[in-house]
């Protein structure tokens, strides 16, 4: 699996395309659609699904565009969809939900979903055998805010918890800011 990282949008925002051969997956395309499309379209990759690791406007601005233009599915927690619009920049674009425990294969990649609340109410992350793609649950060395409205405080630190009884050794790859 090849992992390329495009910051996008004034956030900065992580955008990862996950490709196997000639396939991909995208995960919390925030911004500029067409610069994701010009670089699908010049790695010669087909987008299969786009994975959202939460609804905040700064991970899901470029997926009404990317799911038109390519016809692929897009995954989120339902739990999510009780997000106030303006969290979210009006109704999240979906065709699937996943949740806690769930595995997909997609693309030829397979990968299980952690539910991990506390950031949005519908916060995961995608765990792809060694690789965590976090969102904004965890940062190195920090986590996502909980003061927005739909955070909450002590569902983060239950996350956070769990999180730190995964294994050592995973690389975590973030919403915002550098892996670890």
């Amino acid at each position: 699996m090849k992992i390329t990282t495009i910051p996008l949008g004034m956030l900065g925002t992580n955008c990862y395309i996950l490709s196997e051969g000639n396939r991909c997956l995208v995960i919390d395309p925030g911004d500029e659609p067409r610069r994701v499309l010009s670089f699908l379209e010049d790695q010669g990759l087909t987008l299969e699904a786009i994975l959202l690791t939460h609804g905040h406007f700064d991970h899901v601005g470029a997926v009404k565009d990317l799911a038109a233009d390519t016809d692929c599915r897009v995954f989120l927690c339902e739990e999510d969809l009780k997000l106030p619009h303006t969290m979210t920049a009006g109704t999240l674009y979906h065709t699937d939900f996943y949740g806690e425990g769930d595995q997909l294969t997609l693309a030829g990649m397979t990968f299980e979903v952690l539910h991990t609340p506390g950031h949005t109410p519908g916060s995961v992350c995608l765990r792809f055998g060694t690789h965590l793609f976090s969102g904004d649950t965890l940062f190195a060395g920090s986590c996502g805010r909980t003061d927005f409205p739909g955070s909450e405080p002590a569902a983060m630190v239950r996350s956070l918890k769990r999180l730190s009884q995964l294994e050592d050794g995973l690389n975590v790859y973030p919403g915002h800011g550098e892996s670890t």
